[in-house]
């Protein structure tokens, strides 16, 4: 049976990448500053598959107790700040490189004694890609990185470490810039969650009805997280040490129309309204990515909608 860590496993996207992992017959070890998750992604039987371990992984005694504890085949290393506006409130730059700095080093050492040689993806952020202009169409990898976001920053020098170990010191490493992505167990502050959210309690008020969004010009590209956990788990068994991939849909959607999209799905008439509070300086306005190079290396295709985004997160439990 192939062994399995995941960093961050307790977050949203750590979660279902374990539940991929599980359905493939690996054996996961799940590390994280919280664990084990609640009850909500996981059924109760996935949690139980899962073994736990409380780790803060900036540190290095605590990377290498879950290394000797999971001796693993594959690497993934999810964990960090994923919302964009709390990392100018946290230590954004040692619990997003910092950990994957340590994990790294830590992976050389054992490497070079010829203890463990696993497979590293590195999940980085779409936000490294900063403002690029509609007219350069979907991304690919070779666009330039603009990060404009101590958040993006902080992905870009992860990366920069990871292919620099790849190349410098031979370690399987393969990193993503993953797209927005979206499902059941995200948090409310999310976009496509808090549209939801805004929906359902619109449905629920009298009319007139309004739903309040930020800049509704902005575009991003979204896939549902189930898709994103395949894609990494793709990318652990045939993705090329070394290189980079977009992790995406390739199509672009509007906040204003995703808002619609959202209240068409709920059955809800409603105005829209942009709300000045819900818009931010920093945001890139258009994000949109090409997967043709995650495609052809490893055959992953996107299977679920942005429409079954919707309809999963408005019949979630929560709701």
């Amino acid at each position: 049976m192939k062994r399995a860590l995941v960093t961050g496993a307790a977050g949203f996207a750590g979660q279902w990448l374990c539940r991929a992992l599980l359905r493939d017959g690996w054996e996961v070890t799940g590390a994280s500053l919280t664990t084990p998750p609640p009850n909500g992604t996981l059924t109760d039987e996935e949690r139980g598959a899962v073994r736990w371990m409380l780790a803060d992984l900036r540190a290095e005694d605590a990377v290498a107790d879950v290394l000797d504890a999971s001796a693993p085949d594959a690497v993934f290393h999810l964990a960090g700040i994923s919302f964009v506006p709390a990392a100018r409130e946290a230590p954004v730059t040692q619990t997003n490189v910092l950990s994957a700095v340590v994990m790294l080093a830590d992976l050389k050492r054992r490497q070079a004694a010829g203890a463990i040689a696993p497979t590293v993806v590195i999940v980085g952020s779409a936000e490294q890609y900063g403002a690029h202009d509609t007219s350069e169409g979907p991304l690919t990898e070779h666009a330039d990185c603009r990060p404009r976001t101590l958040y993006a920053a902080s992905k870009a020098a992860q990366e920069v470490f990871a292919l620099e170990a790849a190349r410098a010191d031979g370690l399987r490493v393969v990193c993503t810039r993953s797209f927005n992505h979206s499902g059941p167990g995200q948090a409310s502050q999310f976009l496509i969650p808090s549209l939801v959210r805004r929906a359902l309690d619109a449905r629920r008020a009298p009319a007139p009805r309004r739903i309040t969004i930020g800049n509704g010009h902005t575009t991003r590209d979204f896939l549902h997280a189930e898709d994103v956990a395949n894609a990494y788990l793709s990318l652990a068994t045939r993705g090329v040490p070394g290189e980079v991939y977009n992790v995406c849909s390739g199509t672009g959607v509007t906040v204003e129309d995703l808002a619609r999209e959202v209240c068409a799905r709920a059955g809800v008439e409603a105005d829209l309204e942009s709300d000045p509070a819900l818009r931010r300086a920093v945001d890139v306005p258009w994000l949109v990515g090409d997967h043709t190079k995650l495609r052809s290396t490893t055959g992953w295709t996107p299977r679920r909608s942005r429409t079954d985004i919707i309809d999963d997160l408005l019949n979630a439990p929560s709701h």
